[in-house]
């Protein structure tokens, strides 16, 4: 099957879709897989990820909505001889649908958050329309967490609109890393200066605010500033955005925060950190599935997540630790956390495990490979 992935950009600082894992496994799930991103972007490491694993990868350079974006499109997947187009995020969205209905293909699309409750009578006639317009270009619409398909079906209207969206749930995966080298792992705690004698906890997430995702930052520098001084935790920040300046300062100017948190450099690739942390920590407010926390999984790590959306589906008390939106609870679970090796061990290799059994790549494309098969005549 040849499938298309629309998608707004390809920058890595952009929302996790995954793509890279994907084609890494596609050939095993029968799937050939090509890529269109509306736009260019100047950070080309999952662009040229891609295109080493040789998928074709089209960037039409354009800005969010612009009217071209539908023509360029077509002509795109013409190119590509696309059998179905298989949508991420509300541009691609939009432009997809438009496109696959020109060209008369399939159109499916992953949702990847979970929304917030209603605001007013504007808002349920703003997303009844969408939900409307969802239902009839969409062909199928994914979600990849429970709590996220519920939430859809509960925004159902009933009357002339049938504005109920049938979702299909199909939990995202990564791909499979061995356990962490012990010498890897000695080489990238030098590298941030971590002892062997403290605990590290990292904290992956992009350091913005943005369309309702808060990662937690402030909340978990407010936790920080609430454990006792002769914990050996150190907490490492990894990640980019605007608000880096802003948690930067505030850490400097907190002695608290300046003696146990540590900014990793922007560059850092995300499987060193896992290599050498002890636990993965995880502080949005919202989400739904993020891959970030099947890969601390695959490394075989512990997480500490805050409960919210899509979160308990993958953290379990068996391979990690929910808390509430609540600094205290927070510092409460890294104290326990830190003090009880044989409880991270445990909690590391039944995550692992968990993984293995429920969120591995190639599962993963052979359950997309089931839903466009279902579309396809």
């Amino acid at each position: 099957m040849k499938i298309t992935h629309l998608v707004p950009t390809l920058h890595p600082a952009g929302p996790e879709i995954g793509l890279v894992d994907l084609a890494t496994v596609a050939p095993r799930a029968g799937l050939e897989i090509a890529v269109i991103a509306l736009s260019t972007t100047s950070d080309t490491e999952q662009v040229s990820a891609l295109r080493k694993l040789g998928v074709p990868v089209t960037e039409l350079g354009l800005a969010p909505w612009d009217p071209r974006a539908v023509p360029r499109t077509v002509r795109a997947l013409r190119e590509q001889r696309a059998q179905l187009v298989h949508t991420h995020l509300p541009p691609a969205d939009v432009v997809g649908a438009a496109a696959a209905m020109r060209l008369r293909i399939p159109a499916i699309s992953t949702l990847y958050r979970v929304g917030s409750a209603m605001a007013d009578r504007g808002d349920r006639i703003r997303r009844t329309a969408r939900l409307a317009a969802r239902q009839r270009f969409m062909t199928r619409t994914i979600a990849i967490s429970q709590v996220q398909q519920d939430w859809y079906r509960g925004l159902a209207v009933p009357g002339p609109l049938n504005t109920t969206v049938e979702t299909v749930l199909v939990r995202n995966g990564v791909v499979v890393r061995g356990p962490v080298d012990p010498a890897e792992r000695v080489r990238s705690r030098a590298a941030l200066g971590v002892p062997d004698t403290e605990v590290l906890a990292v904290h992956i997430a992009p350091m913005r605010r943005e369309q309702g995702q808060d990662h937690g930052h402030e909340l978990l520098l407010d936790a920080c500033e609430s454990l006792p001084d002769e914990l050996p935790l150190v907490v490492a920040l990894a990640g980019d955005g605007p608000l880096r300046p802003y948690l930067e300062s505030r850490v400097d100017e907190t002695e608290q925060l300046d003696a146990r948190v540590r900014f990793v450099h922007r560059h850092t690739e995300e499987a060193r950190l896992l290599a050498a942390a002890d636990v993965v920590l995880h502080t949005a407010r919202s989400g739904a599935a993020p891959t970030r926390l099947l890969r601390a999984m695959a490394a075989g790590l512990p997480v500490v997540s805050t409960r919210v959306g899509g979160l308990p589906e993958i953290v379990t008390a068996a391979t990690g630790q929910l808390v509430p939106l609540d600094p205290h609870r927070l510092a409460d679970a890294l104290v326990a956390m830190t003090e009880d090796a044989d409880r991270r061990s445990a909690l590391g290799t039944a995550a692992r495990k968990r993984y293995l059994a429920d969120f591995e790549a190639v599962g993963w494309a052979k359950r997309l490979a089931e839903v466009y098969s279902s579309t396809l005549p």
